[in-house]
C-alpha cells in the first residue's frame, strides 16, 4: 500500500462535514481552478510522506474531539492518492469514526470507485453544470463529477454538493436553476452549500508567480449569495 503525500492538517475543522472533523488535505491537484485558494497543493511531489499507519495513529489522537463527526480527506484532490485514500478510511471505520472525501470528482471513477464505495459522505465540488464553463474554469469538463454523483446515487449512500459562486462565472441566476433543476433527480443530495467566490488565496498566486486572472473580479454581495441560495431552497434543497 503505497505512503500518501500530506499538505497539511487541521485537527478541529468545523467547515468540511458535519461536526468537529480532523480534515487531511492531500497533495496534488488535476485541476488549475480560476479561483484556487490552495494552490500550493497542485504539485504532486512535495507534502509530507505518511503511511495510512501513521495518519490514522495521529487521528485516533483526536478521537474525543471529533467523535460526533469524523474524519475529512481534503486536497488538492484526494482522489489522485485513491489507493492511500482508501486504507485510511478503512482504517477509520474500524475505528468507528465517520469519513468524508472532499473531491472534485476530477479522478474517473474507474480509477478511484473503491474509496468512493468506502467513504461515508461524499463532499462533490459541483465546479459547472455547462461542461463548457467547467473547463473555462479548471481546465477539465465535468464528466467524472456527474459520474461519481450518479454511481452514489446508485449504491445509495450520501453527497453533499458544493458549488462556488464567481461573479462572472458561475454567478448566473439562469445556470443556477438549469444546475438546481438537475440535481433535483438525486435522492442522495443532502446538502448543498454554495461557497461564495473570495479571495483569501490570492497571496499564494502572487508567492508562486503564477498569475491570477480574477483579480479584479469583486467578491459576491450578500444579497446576491442569498438569491442565489434561494434558488436552491425552493427546489427543497437543505442550503
Amino acid at each position: 500500500m503505497p505512503d500518501g503525500r500530506i499538505h497539511s492538517i487541521e485537527t478541529f475543522g468545523s467547515l468540511d462535514g458535519p461536526g468537529i472533523r480532523y480534515v487531511v488535505f492531500l497533495q496534488g491537484c488535476p485541476l488549475r481552478c480560476l479561483y484556487c485558494h490552495n494552490v500550493d497543493t497542485w504539485g504532486c511531489d512535495s507534502g509530507t510522506i505518511k503511511s495510512a499507519d501513521e495518519l490514522v495513529k495521529d487521528i485516533l489522537r483526536y478521537r474525543n474531539f471529533i467523535a460526533s463527526g469524523g474524519v475529512t480527506l481534503s486536497g488538492g484532490e484526494p482522489l489522485l492518492q485513491h489507493e492511500f485514500a482508501t486504507e485510511v478510511i478503512r482504517k477509520c471505520r474500524e475505528n468507528s469514526l465517520h469519513t468524508a472525501i472532499d473531491t472534485s470528482g476530477a479522478v474517473p471513477l474507474k480509477v478511484c470507485k473503491e474509496a468512493i464505495d468506502e467513504a461515508d459522505l461524499i463532499l462533490l465540488d459541483i465546479k459547472a453544470f455547462s461542461p463548457d464553463l467547467c473547463k473555462k474554469i479548471t481546465g477539465q469538463n465535468n464528466k467524472n463529477a456527474l459520474e461519481i454523483l450518479r454511481y452514489r446515487e446508485e449504491i445509495g449512500k450520501p453527497v453533499w454538493i458544493r458549488h462556488v459562486i464567481v461573479p462572472g462565472l458561475t454567478l448566473n441566476y439562469a445556470l443556477l436553476e438549469e444546475l438546481a433543476d438537475f440535481l433535483r433527480q438525486f435522492k442522495c443530495i443532502t446538502k448543498v452549500e454554495l461557497l461564495p467566490f473570495h479571495k483569501m488565496g490570492e497571496y499564494k498566486w502572487e508567492e508562486m508567480n503564477i498569475e491570477y486572472r480574477l483579480k479584479d473580479t469583486n467578491e459576491p454581495t450578500h444579497t446576491e449569495v442569498e438569491n442565489a441560495k434561494k434558488i436552491f431552497s425552493e427546489r427543497g434543497f437543505n442550503v
